[in-house]
């Protein structure tokens, strides 16, 4: 029997990316999130507008989308309350959120250099996607969630993928079976179970799928 319901939050079940981006003074930023989807070669992420990684995209139009793994739960859930905003926001602290400058630390992951772009990569996530800020477009203009909470349209400007989770005998192919996502299932961790059913859409060839955006990403 279906109730009328009024649910705080809707994390039906997203994966988890750490955002790095650059601080003023050079050091990296890393913020775990996961309100993003992708569409084509963008990813569309929901942000409080407030944060120190949205203070460091407007300013430098740049982050790395790294994706984390099931493996990296704790390394994620050790930045989960933490901020690199360093007046703690009220509403934030009310959560129980602490500065905290040395992310990578914290957490306890190792930042590389991006071949594109100035933040850093992590390198123990299995994908890493290099990205350029398009647009920004609050959310909820003219009401009472308008700047509070933002979406930014970013550009994949290059993908890195470790090797063990392509598909056998191709180059640009993540093999879903390989490939195991960190879930976040309202305010929980998840991995993902077996696959449940076979697709008639995993029938039709990726490339396909291509759209004329990758075009402008780096070789």
């Amino acid at each position: 029997m279906h109730v009328a319901c009024k649910p705080n939050i809707l994390y039906f079940g997203t994966p988890v990316a750490l955002l790095s981006t650059l601080n003023e003074d050079g050091t990296a930023n890393l913020a775990p999130m996961s309100s993003t989807i992708f569409v084509s070669w963008r990813a569309l992420l929901g942000l409080q507008a407030n944060s120190k990684t949205v203070e460091n995209l407007r300013r430098t139009g740049e982050m790395v989308i790294n994706m984390a793994s099931v493996d990296l739960v704790a390394a994620v859930d050790k930045l989960a309350k933490t901020t690199g905003t360093e007046v703690v926001p009220d509403d934030k602290l009310a959560r129980g959120f602490r500065y905290e400058k040395h992310k990578f630390e914290t957490a306890g992951l190792t930042p590389v250099p991006s071949e594109t772009i100035a933040p850093p990569r992590v390198l123990e996530c299995p994908i890493q996607l290099e990205a350029l800020l398009v647009a920004e477009r609050p959310l909820d203009e003219g009401g009472p969630l308008e700047g509070f909470l933002t979406t930014f349209e970013m550009r994949v400007h290059r993908i890195h993928v470790d090797d063990t989770i392509l598909m056998d005998g191709h180059a640009d192919r993540i093999d879903p079976d390989k490939w195991r996502p960190l879930i976040f299932n309202f305010q929980q961790f998840y991995g993902l179970g077996p696959k449940a059913y076979h697709s008639t859409l995993g029938e039709i060839p990726e490339e396909l799928y291509k759209t004329p955006d990758m075009l402008e990403a780096a070789a």
